[in-house]
């Protein structure tokens, strides 16, 4: 089911702008028809917020509401910015969407930025991604050698340029305002909101901050109607999404499938069950800073109604999986140690609350837990959750926490015995 984004992913060349125009494809004609014939930007906005496209970088804010916010009148120039600081263990969909298809971003981009206002537009790209960098980079001049940027863009009288920057690797810069001061040159941390983006962003302009999954939905929308969106997925959750599966299942990868699809389709269906040896035994369903599942919610639909009732998020739909083989102690010591590096330290409870938490479920995973250390974990949480200056403090502590408190047992026995019960449990059986 690749109906939308991924619907001509098959087809050879699709990453030149050749192939991204050919006949059945018909790249940028959405974007032509609608800066050619001056269609009132309001209506491409009234197009997005009827389609209820939900911002797919994983906090799911309405992204025509948050285009709505920009100032109708402002002394201040206006900015797109596209987030494609993609740093979230578990989730790897945006690569793929620039690597085989940069020019349906672009695409994007030119109806977003003709909707805001903007003259001026930033890719901001994990600095790791050095290839899809390149690819953008060599899109990006094809586009502009046909004048697809630049003055006057398909003679429509519009103006826009775009500018692929490359970011220096910190997860922190995922966040938007931290993006906002990483693109200006500054250390990559949060700013304080209000005043939020859309109002007060890029060197202190309205900015709207959108993903690259996000962008690429709207030629479809403008295109093809919000009835056409909305025929996919739920009344609350419309539109497909992609989702990343990672871990013992037989075809990991990206695939875009409805919103409201049950994880256990995904699991078994779409991804072909678990490799052999292995069963079923968690999973986390938005990226590695949502609540962790265990088997038992294997039949909720995803969809970020249905997930948050389950106890978890959506989030950047990054489907980790887990299986009876896997240590939990040590997959959330992973975790946290990448929350602790990556933490800003910007404020007190994000910076020494990853600090001590890391140190606790390291000494544990190594047999010297200490009687109270599990009480001790779930108080760490409880200080950085809601307490933090960003939203990184809730995703460092909401996988310890629901890792804890779901498989305690596990955590327990590991202190009692000095050892990994199931780790050695594993082990024996493969002999």
């Amino acid at each position: 089911m690749n109906d939308i984004l991924f619907k001509h992913f098959h087809k050879p060349g699709l990453r030149a702008l050749a192939g991204y125009e050919a006949a059945d494809v018909g790249g940028y004609q959405v974007a032509r028809q609608m800066l050619t014939s001056k269609v009132a930007p309001d209506e491409i906005i009234e197009k997005v917020k009827q389609s209820g496209l939900r911002g797919r970088g994983g906090a799911g804010f309405p992204a025509g509401m948050k285009w709505g916010f920009v100032p109708k009148v402002s002394a201040d120039p206006r900015y797109l910015v596209v987030n494609a600081d993609e740093s979230e263990p578990g989730t790897f969909k945006d690569r793929e969407l620039m690597e085989k298809c940069p020019h349906m971003l672009f695409e994007g981009i030119h109806l977003a930025a003709y909707a805001i206002g903007a003259h001026l537009a930033f890719i901001y790209i994990r600095g790791e991604f050095v290839q899809q960098a390149q690819i953008l980079e060599e899109a990006l001049a094809e586009a502009y050698a046909r004048g697809y940027f630049g003055r006057n863009i398909f003679g429509s009288g519009y103006d826009l340029e775009l500018v692929v920057h490359r970011g220096a690797g910190a997860y922190i810069c995922g966040e938007e305002t931290a993006l906002l001061d990483s693109l200006e040159g500054y250390r990559g941390q949060p700013r304080l909101k209000p005043p939020f983006p859309a109002v007060k962003g890029l060197y202190g302009g309205p900015t709207v901050v959108n993903n690259v999954e996000t962008i690429c939905c709207v030629p479809f929308i403008v295109g093809q109607g919000p009835a056409a969106f909305r025929k996919f997925g739920t009344e609350k959750s419309p539109g497909t999404k992609i989702f990343s599966v990672s871990g013992p299942v037989k075809r990991p990868g990206n695939y875009e499938l409805p919103l409201g699809t049950s994880l256990k389709t995904l699991i078994y269906d779409v991804c072909g069950g678990m490799r052999d040896g292995h069963e079923l035994r968690a999973v986390i369903p938005g990226g590695s800073s949502v609540p962790v599942l265990d088997a038992s919610k294997v039949d909720i639909a995803l969809d970020f109604e249905s997930v948050q009732a389950a106890g978890s998020m959506l989030g950047s739909a990054g489907v980790i999986v887990m299986s009876q083989r896997m240590c939990m102690v040590r997959a959330t010591l992973n975790l946290i140690r990448f929350y602790r590096h990556e933490s800003c330290g910007k404020c007190t409870p994000c910076r020494e609350g990853t600090y001590w938490m890391e140190k606790i479920l390291d000494r544990i995973e190594h047999g010297m837990g200490q009687p109270g250390d599990l009480d001790l974990l779930l108080d760490l949480c409880g200080t950085l959750l809601g307490r933090s200056f960003c939203a990184l403090g809730d995703a460092a502590a909401m996988p310890v926490e629901s890792s804890v408190r779901t498989f305690r047992e596990e955590y327990e026995a590991h202190i009692r015995e000095k050892r990994c019960v199931v780790r050695d449990a594993a082990l024996a059986g493969s002999r």
